[in-house]
């Protein structure tokens, strides 16, 4: 990554917090801003402004170039400045992974197809990976995945359910993993690419979530003998698990980016609260157990942004750095929340009210402890790669 690279980064970035600031933020009280996430209008609204002052998709350049995953990580974090701010930009999960993952893999055919609407911002889309606990499939285990994709001819037929599906209602392009057989006995999965809506393609509800960021919030889908042609498989058959760990370590990233913005903008409010507010004769910041709060946000956000600049470093040299996201969405998420939770702490009561977005930010960044894999799963998978370093070699 060149010097000139990182400082183009600093200046998109620069550009978009002004543009989050002065413009997105009043629109966080806009009664368009529901409980199920931003409506299409106001997706729209907000888009048109971003492009009117040439900040949309500002991460990816008229060419298709990309910016270096350090440099997108300044502009990432001052577009999560307000939970409105990546859908404004169009640098929102699942969009900007399907961007990012369809730029690595998808034909050219495909990417005028499916890729050209979606960095235009005219287009919206879903990942279909998750499946329901009920069924036994696929969460943090993909290989549990029960969703099927049978050759049929020309084509392929897929059935099954998925869960959690961000922004299925109104996306007009999804992205479906299912397993298939390729022949030599190994467990293997395919990614299909889709057009929505598509009567095979049924929400069976949408899912009541604590976030209210992402539009089309989540949903239970079902797949009923949904019909895909050959040319609509994303890269080769049978590789659909080595393109999710393509996908999923920057978008584990690019969350952290995001949330480390929304968090900073708590600390900023929470802060100005307790310079502000009296309480016992005194300033709240004054009082120890309030300024050390504020004092341990300082650190947990240095902290999460040295993290998130590393692996980013990592990804930037082409290692896919599994298990440096791993450690970022560990470290980040669970620094982040610790933030979020001491702004609600040091605000009292305006803190759990909607009189601020403090609250909001708390519960995004309480789900991001989970979505792209619980800290569990990825301690985990951290503790099994210990292990194998540890092992002597033929031990």
């Amino acid at each position: 990554m060149s010097q000139n690279d990182l400082d183009q980064g600093r200046a998109i970035a620069g550009r978009v917090e002004r543009f989050v600031r002065d413009i997105v933020i009043p629109y966080e009280t806009d009664s368009r801003a529901a409980s199920h996430g931003p409506t299409d209008a106001l997706v729209a609204e907000l888009r048109g402004l971003a492009r009117e002052a040439g900040l949309l998709t500002p991460h990816i350049g008229a060419d298709g170039s990309h910016l270096s995953q350090r440099a997108t990580a300044l502009v990432l974090q001052a577009s999560g400045l307000s939970p409105l701010g990546p859908v404004a930009l169009n640098v929102m999960a699942p969009d900007e992974g399907n961007m990012y993952l369809l730029g690595k893999v998808a034909s050219p055919a495909q990417k005028r197809r499916f890729l050209d609407p979606l960095i235009a911002g005219e287009a919206r889309s879903a990942f279909f990976m998750t499946e329901p606990a009920e069924d036994g499939g696929a969460g943090a285990d993909p290989s549990m995945l029960k969703t099927t994709a049978l050759p049929d001819g020309d084509r392929w037929i897929i059935n099954g359910r998925k869960a959690f599906i961000t922004g299925v209602v109104g996306a007009s392009i999804g992205i479906v993993m299912a397993r298939t057989d390729a022949g030599d006995g190994r467990t293997a999965a395919t990614m299909f690419l889709i057009d929505l809506p598509d009567p095979a393609v049924r929400v069976e509800r949408v899912m009541e979530t604590i976030d209210s960021s992402m539009p089309g919030r989540h949903s239970i889908v079902l797949l009923d003998h949904l019909s895909v042609a050959w040319d609509r498989v994303l890269g080769a058959p049978h590789e659909g698990f080595r393109y999710a760990q393509v996908r999923l370590s920057p978008a584990r990233l690019s969350h952290c980016m995001r949330w480390l913005g929304a968090c900073r903008r708590a600390h900023e409010i929470a802060s100005d609260y307790a310079v502000r507010r009296h309480a016992f004769g005194k300033p709240l910041i004054d009082h120890e157990g309030v300024g050390f709060m504020l004092a341990d946000n300082l650190i947990a956000l240095k902290q999460a942004e040295l993290m998130i600049d590393w692996c980013a470093g990592v990804l930037d040299t082409g290692a896919l750095a599994t298990t440096e996201s791993s450690m970022a969405k560990v470290a980040v998420s669970e620094a982040l929340f610790g933030v979020a939770d001491r702004c609600v702490q040091v605000m009292g009561g305006t803190g759990v009210s909607g009189d601020t977005v403090v609250e909001q930010i708390f519960r995004e960044v309480r789900a991001f402890r989970i979505y792209d894999g619980p800290s569990e799963v990825h301690r985990w998978s951290l503790a099994k790669a210990v292990k194998r370093q540890a092992t002597p070699a033929g031990t």
